[in-house]
């Protein structure tokens, strides 16, 4: 499969108007924004594509049985449907690839990372009604159907695999070596669970060095986002640096320094020192 890249610079600019109004608008719409965020990796992905996306959310939920009852039977009804009859789940080999994390590439190939196919059951669900979440277990993300006492947990990754409390207890035992919270298992914002995802693509590309731009356009779309961490700013100058912006990275380092001196002079003077060997590099 070839690798995707980013659209034109007039594309980008767009899906990014459109992407910081669906994070700031009153109910962030989840799909939306996992498409989008698959429309700047991905410049084959035109406007078609992404109706035909949400289209094929719609159509799957339309196959699911008219509300099937409890939390429990909605979790089983999502699992024969997307697990069984659909064949979407995950593989080891999917974390090597950056379409894992892409929503229009998992609808086609029904492979991807636990985040991605658990955005899958929950848009499905949601159309259809279900009492749906996602839940962001340490390291491995799940879907939640009901709440409180009565929460059932699936596993999209694991082909939609109801889940005992043990297995939810291994999940995290296995991630973190501390026992399961009751706090993990509330509802994940649909802000979060777009963050983590872009985290996910961050990390991805870290790992491949001539993907920098992959690097650098998840980070400019998570610094979109309402709420994100300061040192998004940081990572974002860095990339700029090593992309041979140095002036522009060097712009970013300073304004960095500006916002970490009132917590941690020593840090603000090494970034402060990063931006002058940044500067340096123009000689």
């Amino acid at each position: 499969m070839r690798p995707p890249y980013p659209p034109s610079p007039e594309r980008s600019a767009e899906l990014r108007r459109r992407f910081s109004e669906e994070a700031r608008s009153e109910r962030p719409d989840l799909s939306t924004l996992c498409l989008l965020v698959g429309a700047e990796a991905d410049r084959e992905l035109d406007e078609g594509g992404l109706d035909e996306a949400q289209v094929e959310l719609d159509r799957l939920a339309g196959l699911l049985p008219h509300r099937p009852g409890g939390p429990r039977a909605w979790a089983v009804a999502l699992r024969e449907l997307l697990g069984e009859r659909m064949g979407f789940h995950g593989t080891p080999a999917d974390y090597q690839r950056l379409e894992s994390s892409l929503l229009h590439e998992v609808l086609v190939r029904r492979r991807g990372l636990p985040i991605l196919l658990s955005v899958v059951w929950m848009e499905v669900a949601r159309r259809a009604g279900a009492p749906v979440c996602g839940v962001a277990l340490p390291g491995h993300f799940v879907v939640g159907f009901g709440s409180g006492a009565e929460q059932v947990l699936a596993d999209p990754f694991d082909g939609g695999r109801v889940l005992t409390g043990a297995d939810a207890e291994l999940l995290v035992v296995g991630a973190t070596g501390a026992r399961l919270d009751p706090a993990m298992l509330r509802p994940a914002d649909p802000l979060d669970v777009v963050l983590r995802i872009l985290n996910n693509v961050r990390a991805w590309a870290v790992a491949r060095p001539e993907r920098s731009d992959v690097a650098l356009w998840a980070v400019e779309l998570s610094l979109l986002l309402p709420s994100h961490p300061a040192r998004l700013r940081y990572e974002r100058a860095q990339l700029l640096v090593q992309r041979g912006d140095f002036v522009g990275g060097a712009v970013e380092l300073e304004a960095y320094a500006d916002v970490v001196s009132a917590v941690d002079e020593a840090a603000s003077k090494r970034v402060r020192g990063e931006a002058a060997a940044a500067r340096a590099m123009l000689n």
